[in-house]
């Protein structure tokens, strides 16, 4: 008999950026949600979000606390992942104009521009229909967001806005350029806790 649990573990990666929000999303869409720091709490969870914040500074945490590797291994080997914001220019193959030293965990063959939609005073929200996500459009909160210039073959578009590309999927791997944590419509995450499931 299989103990399994029926929820999933997904950790969140704690080195920047809506951390707690994030958890709470993940425990609303029925994930055992935990904070990821160290790289034993990244052995044992089934899916990770990368929150926003400062993909460079992230970067650097990310090194300096031992993770940058064990999280690139876990990701090429299809740990399922979910990046917004930060979290998407984290998981690029890569990054159009990257800042000194600036390191990427790849998984999705797209390129990115930081900051594409401005700077942090320039931030809005919008309705965006996301491909997957029933009973209407999803608020997006943009803020200092990038957008996808360009993918690979293997790299599906869920979501545009204005013309450019917001929301992508790569096999185990999901992105969005806007910040569902922080609307309280939980169905991004709910797509992605069902990724999760469908990988175990």
């Amino acid at each position: 008999m299989s103990t399994t649990p029926v929820n999933p573990v997904i950790g969140v990666l704690a080195l920047q950026g809506d951390v707690r929000e994030h958890l709470i999303a993940l425990a609303a869409a029925d994930a055992v949600a935990r904070p990821v720091r160290r790289p034993e709490e990244l052995a044992e969870v089934d899916g990770l979000v990368i929150p926003g914040g400062e993909s460079t500074t992230i970067s650097k945490l990310a090194v300096l606390f031992g993770l940058m590797e064990p999280l690139r291994e876990r990701v090429a080997a299809g740990l399922p992942v979910y990046g917004t914001c930060a979290g998407l220019i984290m998981l690029a193959d890569k990054i159009l104009d990257p800042r000194s030293g600036q390191e990427t965990l790849g998984g999705i063959d797209m390129i990115v521009r930081r900051n594409a939609f401005g700077r942090q005073n320039e931030s809005f929200e919008a309705a965006v229909r996301v491909e997957g996500i029933t009973d209407g459009p999803v608020e997006g909160v943009f803020i200092r967001a990038p957008w996808v210039e360009s993918v690979g073959a293997e790299t599906e578009v869920l979501a545009e806005h204005d013309g450019h590309i917001v929301a992508v999927r790569q096999g185990n791997a999901l992105a969005t350029s806007f910040h569902p944590e922080l609307t309280g419509d939980h169905r991004m995450h709910a797509l992605f806790v069902d990724m999760v499931r469908a990988a175990r």
